[in-house]
Parts: C-alpha cells; sequence; structure tokens
C-alpha cells in the first residue's frame, strides 16, 4: 500500500504544480514560495527543533497558546511551525514575528520529505488537529523523531476518507506516540483508524485556551462610539461561497426592522474578499471596506472586512455572531472566538468540524442553530429585538468557554514527558 500511495503521490504531483500556478494568479505567494513544496529553502541553521505542523488559519489560531508555551518553556530551544496555505503563513507572521522559522509543509515525497527533516532537525514533531501523510510520519520514525497530534479531531466525513487507505493509515498511526483528543468521539474515532487506544488522551480543545486580546473588547468599544453606539449591528465571521448571498439577503430582512443596521462580514479565503464587495453592492448596499474605510461610517449598510486576523475586535463590536463554514457544507468554524467575548452565537446545520463544542453552546443556551438560508433573517431579527436574551445568551457562551479552559496545560505534560524521554 505505501509503494502505491507513494507512486499515486508521484503521479498527481504535477497537478500539485497546476494548482499551485492556478492560485497563483489570485495569491502571488505561490508562486514566490512552490520550492518549498518540495523541501527546497535555506536552512535555518537549527538543531533540536520544536516542530509544528498547522494547515491553516484556524489551526494556527488553534495552536497559539501551546506554541507560546513551548516558547515560554523551552526558551533555547528554536521553534519552527509549517502550513500549508499563505493565509495560514501570513497569520504565523502576525502572531509570532521572526521568532519561530516558517516553512511550508512540503508535499508527500520521500526525497521531498527527507530534505525538509535535514535542514530543520526536530526533536519532537507536533502535528495540529487531522493531517495524516504516511511517508511524513514514516520519514519521522525512521529518524527517531517522537510525533504527537494534538487537539485531534476527526469528522466523520474524514473518518470514512482516511479509511479507504486501510492499513497504510494505520501503520502510519503506529508511527505517533501521542494522540491528544478534543474530546471522547474524536479519541473514539481514532481508534476506529487503526490508533492503538493505550497512545490516546482527551485532553480538551486549545481553543479554549486560546487567548482573548487585551485590547479586543477596548477596540470593539471604540468602533461603536465611531458608527452609533445604539446602531443594531450583527457580524457574520469566515464565510464561504454559498454563505455571502444568504447573509447579505438576511440583512435586507433587517433593514425592514432597522433602516440604519450594519452588516459585518467578514469572507474566509481572501479571493472572495472583492466577489463579496462586488456581491453586496449589486444587491443596493451601500458598501465600505477594511481596506478602502478603516471603519464603517453612518452611512454604511455593508461592511466587508478585506484583512487577515482581525475579526476579534469586529466581534467584540457587535450584537451577535452568526459563524460561517456552516450553511454550507463546509463544517464551521470556530465558535469560541464570539463565545469568549460574550457574544451570542448563530451556526448552520453543518458544524462537524465542531460538533462538540457547537452543541455545548447550542444545548447550555449560548447559541441557536439556523436549519437553512431563509432561517437567518428571521433568527438575527428575533434576537436583535430581545436585548435581554442576547445578553443571557451572551453570559452562557462565555462561561462554557471558560469552564473548558486547561488543554494545554495537560498537552504541555505529555510534551515535558517525551522531551525527557
Amino acid at each position: 500500500m505505501r509503494y502505491l500511495y507513494t507512486l499515486a503521490m508521484y503521479l498527481v504531483t504535477p497537478i500539485f504544480v497546476l494548482r499551485l500556478l492556478a492560485r497563483g494568479v489570485r495569491y502571488r505567494d505561490y508562486h514566490k514560495r512552490w520550492r518549498e513544496r518540495f523541501g527546497f529553502f535555506s536552512a535555518p541553521g537549527v538543531k533540536g527543533s520544536l516542530w509544528v505542523h498547522a494547515v491553516s488559519v484556524g489551526e494556527v489560531n488553534a495552536a497559539e497558546p501551546l506554541i507560546k508555551a513551548l516558547r515560554n518553556d523551552y526558551r533555547n530551544a528554536p521553534l519552527v511551525i509549517t502550513t500549508v496555505t499563505p493565509t495560514g503563513s501570513e497569520r504565523v507572521r502576525q502572531l509570532f514575528g521572526d521568532s519561530v522559522f516558517h516553512v511550508y509543509l512540503p508535499y508527500d515525497l520521500p526525497f521531498a520529505v527527507s530534505r525538509f527533516l535535514r535542514r530543520v532537525r526536530p526533536r519532537l514533531a507536533i502535528i495540529v488537529e487531522t493531517e495524516i501523510w504516511p511517508n511524513l510520519y514514516f520519514a519521522c520514525r525512521h529518524r527517531g523523531i517522537p510525533m504527537m497530534i494534538v487537539n485531534a479531531r476527526l469528522s466523520e466525513r474524514s473518518l470514512r476518507g482516511y479509511r479507504r487507505l486501510g492499513s497504510l493509515v494505520s501503520s502510519a498511526l503506529g508511527c505517533v506516540r501521542q494522540i491528544a483528543a478534543q474530546s471522547r468521539t474524536d479519541a473514539e474515532r481514532y481508534r476506529v483508524l487503526g490508533a492503538v487506544p493505550e497512545k490516546i488522551v482527551v485532553t480538551g480543545n486549545l481553543k479554549f485556551d486560546m487567548p482573548v486580546p487585551y485590547d479586543a473588547e477596548l477596540k470593539g468599544e471604540d468602533l461603536r462610539q465611531q458608527w452609533g453606539r445604539l446602531r443594531p449591528v450583527w457580524i457574520a465571521g469566515s464565510t464561504h461561497e454559498g454563505e455571502e448571498l444568504p447573509v447579505l439577503e438576511a440583512h435586507l430582512e433587517v433593514l425592514t426592522r432597522w433602516p440604519d443596521a450594519l452588516l459585518l462580514i467578514a469572507p474566509r479565503h481572501p479571493e472572495r474578499f472583492k466577489l463579496v464587495e462586488h456581491a453586496a453592492r449589486s444587491l443596493g448596499f451601500t458598501v465600505g471596506t477594511r481596506s478602502s474605510d478603516r471603519v464603517p461610517s453612518s452611512m454604511h449598510q455593508v461592511f466587508v472586512i478585506d484583512a487577515m486576523g482581525e475579526l476579534m475586535p469586529y466581534y467584540a463590536a457587535s450584537d451577535l455572531a452568526f459563524v460561517g463554514g456552516s450553511l454550507a457544507p463546509v463544517g464551521g468554524h470556530n465558535v469560541l472566538e464570539p463565545a469568549a467575548l460574550s457574544k451570542p452565537v448563530l451556526v448552520g446545520p453543518h458544524t462537524f468540524n465542531f460538533e462538540e463544542i457547537t452543541l455545548t453552546l447550542i444545548q447550555e443556551g449560548g447559541a441557536l442553530r439556523v436549519h437553512s438560508a431563509d432561517e437567518l433573517g428571521e433568527r438575527v431579527l428575533q434576537l436583535l429585538r430581545d436585548q435581554p436574551r442576547r445578553e443571557h445568551m451572551g453570559k452562557v457562551a462565555r462561561i462554557v468557554f471558560d469552564s473548558e479552559r486547561g488543554a494545554v496545560k495537560r498537552v504541555m505534560h505529555m510534551v515535558d514527558n517525551l522531551l525527557q524521554e
């Protein structure tokens, strides 16, 4: 199976390259650093590094408190962070600057993986959430590099996909020393996939330990002062294709009741910034953008947040938050960001990426599920009308967020044990 898998990887590599070229038309970073995908980059001159792999923005945000703990507890160990996407790379730069070495994870080709490992020479490999690359895992075991999967989650769909590779995936998981699962459900799915039960520990979700920016609420208060404290404001964060139009249509409903209402919308991917702006203008909205107008004015009905990593102050400034990736079958995004700021949360039907967190918030009363796009406007209107309910939901959301913290401490204990060995 491994030889067949490797052969298939070589055969599809030209498709990967074409994909890089195509994406580079919209996002130039794909062109600039394509050699890193094959393990070609300037060696950072490190030895005994702690290597953390986080696919994209969401995983980088989840890993932030863990990376900061590693940096604090192992001050003399170089930190290497890998991502797959340019947006993930940009988020690493925003959070950590030059205090870490960032490079793109190479494709799972034996020569690329070997070159990568020779250059970063890790003493510990930490994979965030769900990234099972057999050749990478086998190469780490061959070199005696202990591996961990932290904040491990596995959706039902991912489980079905990995199971098609049969024994190859279970053999790859055999290279992993510890799996720190987000929940009991995730732990059970890793067992089904072939992970050794004794290696799996339920540690909770690292995202509960994410730092709430100390100035997020102050910045949110400043924004409210600029656009009007009494003005109804709601936000749609991390939206995808197929969601922006329903969100904009929901805002048309809101405007029939509150003509001065403001919608903040933050597309998940930079290539959608202009598309969403044009869609809003085509529906007749007065539109502002973060890049052009900096902050919304009293004239703006829709404000497009066309910047990465700036959601928290806007969540703080809103009356309620819809978290995207959940009306479209993407699986949902981080409901904890608005919850941490005591904001009521709305989600769509597709939340399998954050299954247990979302269910807990809904069951405790901090979030509501919208079952269809047509229902979104009605739910937003209901909450905007009912301030006591919004305040209650926000308080409950914050209580849930606070009660689940502690995953970083548990994971760091596992890290310490592996490094001592």
